[in-house]
């Protein structure tokens, strides 16, 4: 049991929510290569480096990243994205609400974590 926390303690940690905006804020523009309607992820932090995923639907697969961003749009139901990603042998998953906001919609990740879903939902819990 004490080794499970730890895993999710670390995995939590490595994919830290840099931006949290209050409800009624403007968008952010568009991070690069990254238009309306899509999650992106990026090889750098801050939406910087090399566009590494870039989806408009559910996505499945396994791709090292360093940050991610939802760039969706007021779509009920299906406006969140449920990101999966794994780190130090741990699997964690993260809600992102749409840019921009309220709620975190980017995050930066520590090296070695690999995005492996990215699932379209409603309201993050």
């Amino acid at each position: 049991m004490r080794t499970r926390a730890a895993i999710g303690a670390v995995a939590a940690a490595a994919f830290a929510t840099v931006l949290v905006n209050a409800p009624g804020a403007a968008a952010e523009a568009d991070p690069p290569g990254c238009g309306k309607e899509y999650f992106c992820a990026y090889s750098g932090e801050n939406q910087t480096g090399r566009l590494v995923l870039k989806t408009k639907g559910n996505w499945s697969g396994s791709v090292a990243f360093r940050s991610a961003f939802n760039n969706g749009v007021r779509f009920p139901g299906a406006d969140h994205v449920d990101v999966t990603y794994t780190v130090d042998g741990g699997t964690e998953t993260a809600c992102l609400h749409y840019n921009p906001g309220p709620g975190a919609y980017k995050a930066n990740a520590v090296a070695g974590t690999r995005v492996v879903k990215v699932v379209w939902r409603g309201e993050c819990a």
